[in-house]
């Protein structure tokens, strides 16, 4: 079992930046690959983005966030990160980190998620 806990939400005014953070605890957490999702009122949850668990180099990002977002991962700490930068209030939503067994953009991979994390941009 892998526990998730996000943290760092909060309300941002467009243009500008929040990082959010996930810890992880439990079952070796850095086996896993992590992903960040987010889910708007009224929408699907939808992929963000993900980083390997070997070396924390691979990442992949969903196009509305590329040059914007970056993840990245401190296997010593547990933690996962989510730096957000030049956020418009398209970007509102609940952050969720999630664990999986692969760098995957599909939900379905996944086994562990956390509770998520607001995140709201005003115009």
């Amino acid at each position: 079992q892998v526990q998730l806990r996000e943290s760092g939400g909060g309300l941002v005014q467009a243009g500008g930046s929040l990082r959010l953070s996930c810890a992880s605890s439990g079952r070796t957490p850095s086996m896993y690959a992590m992903g960040w999702f987010r889910q708007a009122p009224g929408k699907e949850r939808e992929f963000v983005g993900c980083i390997t668990w070997r070396s924390g180099r691979d990442t992949n990002y969903a196009d509305s966030v590329k040059g914007r977002f970056t993840i990245s991962r401190d296997n010593d700490k547990n933690r996962v990160y989510l730096q957000m930068n030049t956020l418009n209030p398209e970007d509102t939503a609940v952050y969720y980190c999630a664990a999986g067994n692969f760098n995957s953009a599909a939900e379905d991979s996944y086994a562990y998620w956390g509770q998520g994390t607001q995140v709201t941009v005003t115009s």
